[in-house]
């Protein structure tokens, strides 16, 4: 297989199955470039998608890039290629996160390929889920999918669950005296239809999930306080699933490859039959971020909160057109 076969219809496909992964309030801060001739794909973060409130250091805009790295090398196996990746290529560039040869010697990763049908199913469920019990088999395999991407994938117990639920309350009480940070959690999360400008991105209200009755829920409210017409009403888990996800250490590189251990675990739980979501909150603020760790895990630096459970999978949010996020860069003649 040579550099110069990546077609057209290839390259889409990868790209598209590449931005179907999750990313901060679905902003999707990604651009790609192939240079064509080379078979190599570059990722590029998208600044002007960044949200200077919520996330000031640009944690999650690397996080949501590495997690759509991670989902364009799952498809690029599963088309029979062997991605070979370098991460922050160049140092005069920082938002060059990530170059992407696609046709390394290696035979194709199978157990990537297998992840593939999980790409399209797996939709951020904000609704009510089970308190069944999660296989330990499960939680081994997604333990083992973050270690697998340098990451480490923790369940706390039941006394820090609770410890994180009162975390998310404080995290939205800030939030609530903070109009420049409520300003910004509205742009990108709408309570009526989209215009035109902006139906290829945010979060719709049809995504939010219900209100909630009761105790605080790890589940971001994104009407937050404004009415949504048509929105119901539910009690949440009591005692919710919840895994950290982290890493050793707390740089750029560091959080693309969160970025992909999160997506890889996020993929293992879907094709394991379970429904997932996320929560940054308390991440948000570096105060409580410090205090989401699980003492007893030794993990340096939670990079995201993840609920997990049986339950009604998620309605899918908008995503950009490939045309929009890839620029094909041709050889000069």
């Amino acid at each position: 297989m040579t550099a110069q076969d990546v077609d057209a219809h290839t390259l889409a496909t990868l790209v598209a199955d590449a931005t179907a992964a999750p990313s901060l309030h679905n902003a999707q801060p990604w651009n790609f470039r192939h240079l064509a001739g080379q078979g190599v794909l570059r990722l590029y973060a998208d600044l002007s998608r960044a949200l200077p409130r919520t996330d000031p250091d640009t944690r999650g805009l690397h996080m949501g890039c590495g997690a759509a790295l991670f989902n364009l090398r799952v498809a690029a196996a599963a088309a029979g290629r062997t991605p070979v990746v370098r991460l922050l290529p160049d140092p005069a560039d920082p938002a060059l996160l990530a170059e992407v040869a696609l046709n390394g010697a290696e035979p194709p990763d199978q157990t990537l390929a297998a992840l593939y049908p999980a790409i399209p199913r797996r939709h951020s469920s904000r609704r009510p889920f089970s308190e069944r019990p999660l296989p330990a088999g499960l939680q081994d395999r997604m333990c083992e999918a973050a270690g697998a991407e340098g990451a480490q994938l923790f369940f706390p117990g039941v006394w820090h669950v609770q410890e994180l639920l009162e975390l998310v309350q404080d995290a939205e009480g800030r939030e609530a005296l903070d109009p420049v940070l409520r300003a910004e959690t509205a742009r990108w999360a709408r309570t009526g239809p989209a215009d035109s400008r902006r139906a290829s991105d945010g979060i719709p209200a049809e995504a939010f999930g219900p209100g909630r009755y009761g105790p605080a829920t790890p589940v971001r409210d994104f009407a937050a306080g404004r009415p949504v017409p048509g929105r119901g009403w539910a009690v949440y888990e009591r005692n919710p699933h919840l895994a950290l996800l982290g890493t050793g250490r707390d740089g750029p590189a560091d959080w693309l490859r969160a970025g992909q251990a999160l997506e890889r675990v996020l993929l293992v739980a879907t094709a394991g039959g379970l429904v997932t979501s996320m929560t940054s909150q308390t991440l948000e603020w570096p105060e409580l971020r410090w205090v989401t760790r699980d003492p007893s895990s030794g993990m340096a630096h939670v990079q995201m909160v993840i609920r997990l459970g049986y339950g009604p999978e998620g309605h899918p949010s908008p995503r950009r057109p490939v045309n929009e996020v890839l620029d094909v860069v041709r050889d000069p003649v």
